[in-house]
Formats: C-alpha cells, structure tokens, sequence
C-alpha cells in the first residue's frame, strides 16, 4: 500500500450540508488507511465525532455544524472497514473486523492527527452506537476526554436470549471452519438505507432526516455499508461482554436513548448507567436508534445537553 497519511482526503460538502473549512485528511493505523476530516472553528475545545457501524462522516455534517455553532471545534472518522477509510475485504460492501480491538488503533490515529492539528482543549467525546462501544473501552483505558455524549451506545446487540446463545456458536463455528468473512444470517450487501422504505425503518421517526441519509448513500455508493461479517459479530459480542464486567470510568458523562429503541441492547444501557457514579440517562420519547437523525426538537435537546455537559468540564 503506498502511504498517503497526511495528504488531503476527499469529503463531500455539499451532500454533508456541513460547516465550511473542513480539513480531510488521509491517516494509518498500521497498514490501514483512515480517513479523517475536522473542522477548526471554535474555541471552546474539540470534540471527537465517534460514528456508528456502516457510517461516513458526511453523516454528521448537520451535527457537526450544530457542534459549531455553540463554539466547538470537531474531529470525525471512517472507521476502518467502512466510509472512505480501507476496507477488509474484496466485498466492500461486508462490514468486517476481527477484533474490536482494531478500532482502539483507530482511536489512536485519530488522536495523533488531532495531536498533530493543535486541535483546541479540552478534547471530549460524543459518541453514537457501536462508537459508543469503541468510546467506552477508550475511555477505561484512559483516553483523557474530559467528558463524554453518547447516543444508543452498543453496549450490546438487541437480541432475544436465545438468540444471542445461536449466534454466539454459529460465530465461533465460523471462526473455526474459515468463514468468518461471511455476512450474519439476514444480511447482505445492500445499504438498510436503500433497503427498506421509511415506513417501519428503526433508525428514526423523522422522514425529513431520513431522507438526508438514504440522499448521501443514493448519490455516493462508497459511503454506504451492507450487513457485518460473522466475525464482526462475534468480535462485538465478545466486546460487549467484556466491557459489561468492568466498572464504569469516572469520566462526567450523559447517555441519550430513545424509549422505541430496537438496535442496540437497551437493558444493558440501564445497567451500565445505573452504576455510573456521575452518569446521566436521558431518555427520549418515541425516538429510535437516531438520536442526532431524529426530528429538530430531539437532536436540539440532545445537543443542547451535550454542550452543557461539555461546558462544565472544560477546566
């Protein structure tokens, strides 16, 4: 692979509805080539964007203007495996890791660059589903963020028990006979967005922002993402099930769910911020999995509480 780290990477503006003066740029973590963009605006601190599975950073440019404007700089990410960043397999289309702990290399590259940019302190973390996951183990191996958003952490996988019993072998079973590299029962290569219609979708209720997402993987293909590979779910199954005996950092923290949540496991979320000494959970009536993709009132909330959370531990 020829070493492109710190040369400037392609985002797409316009689909991202972002603020101007981005920065995207090229960076590895081991032989794999990320992609990083942020946007030097604010001096209030930085916060580092952590996306979920099957997500590019032009996702989040509303957010990221929403960020902002209340005075914070922002750093974001493709996730090796998915967006721009290089992907694992000749089917770009699996979602595919071995080991959760490919994405701390991730986290790694993503602070050197932002070491490297001078981005402004205090660094916090605003992280959305199986970032939430990466966020967390990130955070209790003492990454020093000051504080920390999450929206619908995967702290585990939504699953009925027995459910979670049969994939746990059926992956194992993978693992041993070589396939690892095929898609999890149920899915396949086509991005949800382009999948299902709006109606009965579980990533949110609000069809304007709907149409914001299904819009950037329609125009631009590469940044969508089809279904995990068995081995990406038994890498997360196992991730979740380690983080879940290990008690919660004393990072300031508060925690968005939606009361209709169907992705991730939602008894898991209340365990885990029942025992977080200075953790809040805010829930979110009858929002989804899309806490910054659900309507104007509920991403206006979320981010509101975010920020404040941000602006008290800036010291």
């Amino acid at each position: 692979m020829i070493d492109s780290a710190g040369r400037e990477a392609p985002f797409h503006e316009t689909l991202a509805e972002s603020p101007a003066g981005v920065q995207s740029r090229w960076v590895t973590a081991g032989k794999t080539r990320l992609r990083v963009a942020f946007w030097r605006r604010g001096t209030n601190g930085t916060v580092f964007l952590l996306p979920g599975r099957t997500e590019a950073i032009e996702k989040y440019g509303r957010a990221i203007g929403d960020l902002v404007t209340r005075g914070w700089s922002v750093i974001s990410i493709d996730w090796r495996g998915q967006g721009l960043s290089d992907r694992a397999l000749p089917d770009r289309m699996a979602g595919h890791v071995g080991d959760f702990a490919e994405y701390q290399e991730d986290i790694d590259a993503m602070l050197a660059e932002a070491g490297r940019a001078r981005l402004p302190e205090p660094w916090v973390m605003l992280a959305h589903s199986m970032g939430g996951c990466i966020g967390l183990r990130a955070l209790m191996r003492g990454v020093p963020f000051k504080a920390a958003a999450f929206s619908s952490p995967m702290w585990g996988i939504s699953m009925t028990s027995w459910q979670r019993g049969l994939a746990q072998v059926v992956t194992s079973l993978a693992s041993t006979f070589g396939l690892g590299t095929r898609y999890a029962p149920t899915t396949g290569p086509q991005s949800y967005l382009c999948q299902v219609p709006f109606e009965g979708n579980v990533l949110t209720s609000d069809r304007e922002m709907w149409g914001y997402m299904r819009a950037q993987v329609v125009a631009e293909p590469e940044l969508g993402l089809g279904g995990p590979s068995l081995a990406w779910l038994g890498a997360a199954l196992r991730e979740c099930g380690a983080l879940s005996g290990l008690a919660a950092p004393q990072t300031p923290t508060i925690c968005a769910l939606g009361t209709m949540e169907k992705v991730v496991d939602v008894p898991s979320i209340h365990l885990r911020m029942a025992a977080w000494s200075n953790g809040e959970l805010d829930l979110y009536p009858g929002a989804e999995h899309e806490i910054l993709m659900e309507g104007p009132a509920t991403r206006r909330r979320f981010m509101e509480r975010a920020t404040v959370l941000f602006d008290a531990n800036r010291g």
